[in-house]
């Protein structure tokens, strides 16, 4: 892929009812109008940076090497917070700095092996020409993202920034027989997504003297006792647990919606606990 026609994928809370993500393209495509752009998502709720961080970091691991991601998620626009381009796994994230890539970030430490570096981005020769104090997207994020597209030096963009800006990252936690952790995400289907790892339950699983452990996950009132290997293994309008397209265990209800019909939120602790 040559610089000309790298990817450029948009997260935003904007929606598409109105025309500021075509407005963001259509500055993109100004400057770089061989730029691939993907809308990653428009449906962040509005301000919701938590629900932005994770999204990104479910995502951008699909993509190619040298993609370009803008998230804009940025309640503190127009005030003095840092706007900030992010290289992490051969990746570039250009962003507010308001904890957006908190999962990223954790996710790469915790790895060891990807490097992360960051400028501010203060070279106002990459911005339009007017700069409002509520729709940087436009005027800042989009030409900045589609000059790194062109070949711009990540160097030319600002100074190197050396802490971000993180949200308290809750991390599942092992106790004895039993794993804790939490909902991060419900998604449109009212399916509720955990931080719990297919990885994690294995190493639960490999700590048991048992040869079938039993197993119960806890979430609010309701009990399960299987890991699902599909919806339908359950009957319609029955609660489930089961690993998602993530690689996370999720909480469902076949043909249902598991927020409404189980009364559970985000936020809300999830356990798993072995019975040998």
């Amino acid at each position: 892929m040559n610089e000309r026609s790298r990817i450029i994928t948009l997260t935003t809370d904007f929606g598409t009812s109105d025309t500021y993500v075509g407005i963001m393209k259509g500055v993109i495509l100004s400057i770089n109008p061989k730029a691939q752009i993907v809308d990653l998502t428009h449906a962040i709720p509005p301000q919701d940076i938590y629900e932005a961080a994770f999204s990104i970091y479910a995502a951008c691991s699909y993509f190619p090497k040298g993609t370009i991601h803008i998230i804009v998620v940025d309640p503190g626009v127009g005030s003095d917070r840092q706007a900030i381009v992010s290289h992490i796994d051969n990746a570039l994230f250009v962003c507010p700095d308001n904890g957006v890539l908190s999962y990223l970030l954790h996710s790469a430490e915790s790895a060891g092996t990807h490097p992360i570096d960051s400028v501010a981005i203060q070279n106002a020769a990459y911005y339009l020409p007017e700069v409002s104090n509520t729709f940087h997207g436009r005027d800042i994020f989009a030409p900045v993202a589609a000059h790194l597209s062109l070949g711009v030096p990540f160097d030319d963009i600002g100074p190197r920034v050396k802490t971000l800006v993180r949200l308290p990252i809750q991390v599942p936690e092992f106790t004895g027989n039993t794993l804790t952790g939490q909902i991060v995400k419900i998604d449109r289907f009212g399916n509720a997504i955990t931080n719990i790892s297919e990885t994690a339950i294995a190493r639960l699983e490999s700590t048991s003297t048992a040869e079938m452990p039993i197993y119960e996950i806890r979430v609010g009132s309701t009990r399960l006792n299987r890991l699902n290997r599909a919806y339908a293994e359950s009957g319609i309008g029955k609660p489930l647990a089961i690993i998602g397209s993530y690689g996370l265990l999720e909480i469902a209800i076949n043909g249902g919606n598991a927020k409404e019909g189980l009364g559970i939120k985000w936020g809300d602790t999830v356990i798993v606990q072995r019975f040998d």
